[in-house]
């Protein structure tokens, strides 16, 4: 399966009907991202059973906000909406391969259940206020999960 392009008008849509999702944020002007592109296409053709979208950062500039992306090109990896990775830079086509079958193998009943408890056993008395951020800006955890796509929520 070819890339998608995802905008504001359908990316909740695509990623809300998809198991897995991966979204490479770019901009034409962008060396990096011009040479991620035929790895990320070539990775699309290999998995045809995951969606592989493409944000255009100049076109989409409220969806690139939303997601906080200040560095192109960006990497995030959504599971039943939820994001179990976002990093920027551009990755090697095994690296990338590697991270496909990471996203894949994980238990999403585990990740969940690991969010829930997080959010649910994050007291307010561990030392610090929430004046401007919320509990999924804290790093808890090896994998960067807690982050929902596109501020969906999660099924239980």
């Amino acid at each position: 399966m070819a890339t998608v392009e995802l905008t504001g008008e359908n990316f909740e849509s695509v990623v809300g009907s998809a198991d897995m999702v991966l979204v490479d944020f770019w901009a034409s002007w962008c060396g990096p991202c011009r040479m991620f592109g035929p790895i990320f296409e070539r990775a699309s053709e290999k998995y045809p059973d995951a969606v592989f979208g493409k944000v255009d950062t100049d076109a989409q500039t409220e969806l690139a906000q939303t997601f906080a992306i200040s560095s192109i090109p960006t990497l995030m990896v959504i599971r039943d909406n939820v994001v179990l990775y976002a990093q920027p830079g551009a990755l090697p086509e095994q690296a990338l391969e590697e991270l496909i079958t990471k996203a894949r193998e994980l238990d999403m009943d585990e990740v969940r259940a690991s969010i829930a408890k997080e959010t649910d056993g994050h007291s307010h008395e561990d030392g610090h206020s929430h004046d401007g951020h919320s509990h999924e800006d804290h790093a808890h955890g090896e994998h960067a999960h807690g982050e929902h796509a596109h501020g969906g929520t999660q099924a239980s």
